[in-house]
């Protein structure tokens, strides 16, 4: 009975430690307060469970000033935590990409990424089309791309835009090696929700950043 009541204690920690990853994961740096009040488990628990988790390097931390009091650890994952997360076939794809330079240089390479992106285009429009309204296709993209592994989705803005936000990256290891794959997930957002809309990316993966944030504004019409 001791023993089975320890697996059931070590399969309850290995729960808590895997919300942890993935609060940490939708939610970007949070201290062991936050994450307390996030999971209902007690702070000194949740501390236990990141030093846990950090002597795995699967999480660091920071320390942030405080009005009052000492700093606090503001805890993140590590690369090393997206093995948790879809990889996309990471070291195959990255594979491929290297021998498709040396085979076809980078010209050849940019081809073979437009041809990927207008399959993309054309699946998402199926999925996504133009003819919803833009909340109702974002949201719909958001599902899709969702179901793909980049933990996506919508928030509407109070001035009318919208932030289309992906909080894993299943391409990331990819997009490391081939710039130009980060590059035609922009244009494929602008070609698949149309003229009508402006994208800019305001939060980037690649570039230290926790997620992937697209800022879709709707064109002023012209007045007749």
């Amino acid at each position: 009975m001791k023993e089975e009541k320890q697996t059931k204690q070590e399969v309850a920690a290995v729960r808590t430690r895997r919300a942890i990853i993935n609060l940490l994961k939708q939610e970007g740096a949070a201290d062991a307060i936050q994450l307390s009040k996030e999971l209902g488990v007690s702070g000194m628990a949740v501390r236990q469970h990141l030093y846990h988790l950090e002597e795995q390097q699967l999480v660091t931390f920071v320390e942030e000033p405080r009005s009052m009091g000492r700093p606090a650890k503001m805890w993140r994952l590590t690369p090393k935590a997206n093995r948790f997360f879809p990889d996309g076939y990471a070291d195959l794809s990255i594979h491929l990409i290297e021998s498709m330079k040396e085979a076809f240089g980078d010209a050849g390479l940019d081809q073979l990424l437009e041809v990927r992106n207008k399959k993309l285009i054309k699946e998402y429009l199926d999925k996504a089309p133009t003819t919803l309204p833009l909340n109702e296709q974002l949201v719909a993209l958001a599902e899709s791309r969702t179901n793909e592994g980049y933990m996506a989705e919508t928030i509407e803005n109070p001035d009318g835009s919208f932030s289309f936000i992906e909080r894993h990256c299943p391409i990331c290891s990819v997009a490391q090696v081939c710039a130009g794959i980060c590059r035609k997930e922009k244009e494929m957002l602008e070609q698949v929700l149309g003229d009508q809309v402006e994208v800019k990316r305001s939060e980037h993966i690649l570039s230290g950043d926790f997620r992937c944030v697209y800022l879709i504004k709707p064109k002023a019409t012209n007045a007749h």
